[in-house]
């Protein structure tokens, strides 16, 4: 790809979001990014643009502000645990989907980056429901006119520290991590990882569409 990264991101609040943020904020090759948040994320750069929006489920009103970015980081996602199936999709498949197929529209030469999860569906046939409801999430992106679409399949993410919304259960686990890497490296991956590998597959592609978390931390060594 030739010229700098203009990324919009989403879920920027969240842990995975921040640490996407924070790998595109300290890279030379990425020039905006715009994060779309219900809250103020709380960053503060010379590169970044946000814009408070409450409604997720339409982002008609500023969708004339999305225009000219070559990339999303969909980093946006709710947990399945207490939700049946009906809630789980309208907050996953179609919030997903409104945001993209505008994006698509607005931006037809953009890569978009959705992180999904180890274990999705794509059969979208098993017993797992938020497995089922990923898979149908990925294979609907597939069909929007992007650039690319790349799902995101990560397993274990270890945190970047310093970052303020890691979720507290880490620390009990962070310790652990080397042993993760040395016993199971084809199912862990560092927030790092994973945002320099979403910034490559703009910049470079990468043969496979769905990416596991061996392909995942390929990339970002590229």
């Amino acid at each position: 790809m030739k010229g700098k990264i203009r990324a919009i991101i989403t879920g920027t609040t969240g842990m995975v979001g921040e640490g996407v943020l924070h790998e595109c904020l300290m890279h030379p090759q990425v020039d905006t990014v715009l994060v779309i948040n219900r809250k103020p994320c709380g960053v503060h750069h010379p590169k970044l643009i946000e814009i408070i929006h409450e409604n997720f489920f339409d982002i008609t009103p500023i969708q004339d502000k999305l225009t000219g970015y070559n990339a999303c980081y969909f980093c946006m996602g709710v947990t399945s645990l207490g939700k049946k199936e009906p809630e789980y999709t309208q907050l996953t498949h179609t919030l997903t989907l409104h945001i993209a197929e505008i994006l698509s529209k607005q931006n037809p030469t953009m890569t978009f980056c959705y992180v999904s999860g180890a274990g999705t569906d794509s059969s979208e046939k098993g017993k797992r429901m938020w497995a089922r409801v990923k898979g149908k999430t990925e294979n609907d992106l597939m069909k929007l006119p992007f650039k690319h679409v790349f799902a995101f399949r990560p397993g274990y993410i270890q945190p970047t520290d310093g970052l303020k919304n890691t979720q507290s259960f880490y620390s009990y686990l962070s310790w652990l991590f080397p042993i993760f890497q040395t016993f199971f490296q084809n199912y862990v991956s560092t927030l790092t990882q994973v945002g320099l590998a979403m910034i490559h597959a703009t910049q470079h592609g990468y043969p496979k569409s769905i990416l596991e978390v061996k392909d995942i931390n390929e990339l970002a060594g590229i």
